[in-house]
């Protein structure tokens, strides 16, 4: 399926969401975002059927930021951030409550927003090549996208600062060093590994997985009791579902599972 300079694909129940706008190495624009949106509205429709989504940029990049392109050209000038809470911010929100596991393979420069945009997946597979950047101040302009907020919980707050500040180059060994990302692979496998990764967990218990993600999500704005009580109601949902029982049955036949996503 063919949006705004994005692609959708389905592998069975893989959705393979691609940023597809190569002449500006998938540079981020409003018709982007717009794309952006119809695609996971399309995801949406098929809730019962995709159980997990890969994310990835066409081309060399993953995805270089904001599409600065003609600005200074603009008759009228829009203020700088004005898109964030008009587009950028609604699809971090999807993002951040889709229904399933995220995989994110990083197959080039991931700068800016796209920085951010590959930072949001449940697990983050990078080509060897890539490397991330922090490419505000190079611009006159803060770390936006979530970037303030995922970098210290990731890799505490000095490199997070470190990276703002000096807008320097993270490649990708340094920042599975770092624990920023979780995987690195060589160029020529990256997707096919990532798809490795998305199969299995969408072979999962998707509604489980689901919760995991809330869990780890909240946990950093939660005090510890808070933390407990959210483990205890997502555990009673879970607990609930088909795959539990499919779980244990499993377990006790010594077999494997067969989840369902239910």
């Amino acid at each position: 399926m063919q949006f705004k300079h994005v692609t959708l694909d389905f592998d069975g129940s893989v959705a393979i969401l691609k940023l597809d706008h190569q002449e500006v190495m998938n540079a981020v624009s409003v018709d982007m975002l717009g794309g952006l949106s119809d695609a996971l509205d399309a995801i949406e429709e098929k809730k019962d059927e995709v159980r997990c989504v890969v994310l990835t940029g066409a081309g060399r990049a993953f995805c270089t930021g904001a599409n600065l392109q003609g600005r200074n050209n603009q008759s009228k000038k829009t203020k700088a951030g004005m898109t964030l809470e008009t587009g950028f911010h609604p699809f971090l929100r999807r993002i951040r409550n889709l229904h399933c596991p995220i995989v994110t393979a990083v197959n080039g420069p991931a700068a800016g927003a796209g920085m951010s945009f590959a930072l949001l997946g449940d697990m983050i597979l990078c080509a060897r090549s890539s490397y991330f950047l922090q490419a505000f101040r190079r611009i006159g302009l803060v770390p936006d996208c979530g970037s303030t907020w995922l970098l210290p919980r990731l890799i505490g707050k000095a490199r997070s600062v470190e990276l703002s500040l000096m807008g320097e180059r993270l490649p990708a060994e340094k920042a599975l060093e770092w624990g920023l990302v979780n995987r690195v692979h060589d160029d020529g496998v990256l997707m096919e590994e990532a798809m490795k990764l998305a199969r299995d967990l969408a072979s999962g218990p998707t509604v489980a997985l689901s919760l995991i993600r809330k869990l780890y999500w909240d946990s950093p704005e939660n005090s510890f009791e808070d933390q407990l009580n959210l483990e205890f109601q997502c555990q009673l949902r879970a607990g609930d579902t088909e795959d539990f029982r499919e779980g244990v049955g499993a377990f006790l036949e010594k077999r494997p599972a067969q989840f369902k996503g239910k």
